[in-house]
């Protein structure tokens, strides 16, 4: 099963390191991984979605609280939450795919953000299913670049990871 993890960690050298190497050490996938300061410049908010079951994971937020830089985290696939994921596509286009991919953009509430002669860039916010779905719309055009932020999560309502 999916599970997305979001921790509160320490914002010093080293501790986005010592996450990743408790997951490589024990075998663990780590499918994706954001992470950026918070309001509060001491504190981290790392994003990690992985897979297993509901004992492999119990394992890893064990192991994970037991680490000096985690100062608190939640398993966001126990409550009611929002997830989403950025994403920038920069396609080769002329002619009418011109018109096609800014058609396929709007369908898709995305954004044209760079215009050049030959190319757009585009962005996309979403849940990775409806990401994927755009890139699938895609296929008919030259995909030049493709750019994900990975999975940012929050719980929905009064459930909230603070300290």
């Amino acid at each position: 099963m999916r599970h997305i993890i979001a921790i509160l960690m320490e914002n010093e050298s080293g501790a986005l390191s010592r996450v990743a190497g408790l997951f490589s050490a024990r075998g663990y996938n780590i499918e994706s991984l954001t992470v950026a300061p918070t309001d509060d410049p001491t504190l981290s908010r790392l994003t990690l979605v992985t897979s297993g079951s509901d004992e492999i994971v119990e394992q890893i937020v064990k192991q994970l609280n037991k680490l000096i830089d985690v100062v608190k985290l939640m398993d966001l696939t126990e409550y009611r939450h929002i997830e989403r994921e950025i994403m920038m596509a920069k396609l080769r286009v002329g002619g009418d795919d011109r018109e096609e991919v800014k058609r396929l953009t709007d369908i898709f509430r995305g954004r044209i953000i760079d215009v050049s002669p030959a190319t757009y860039v585009i962005e996309l916010t979403g849940d990775s299913s409806k990401l994927d779905a755009f890139i699938e719309a895609l296929r008919p055009f030259e995909v030049l670049e493709v750019v994900r932020s990975g999975v940012m999560g929050i719980a929905r309502g009064d459930v909230a990871l603070k300290i």
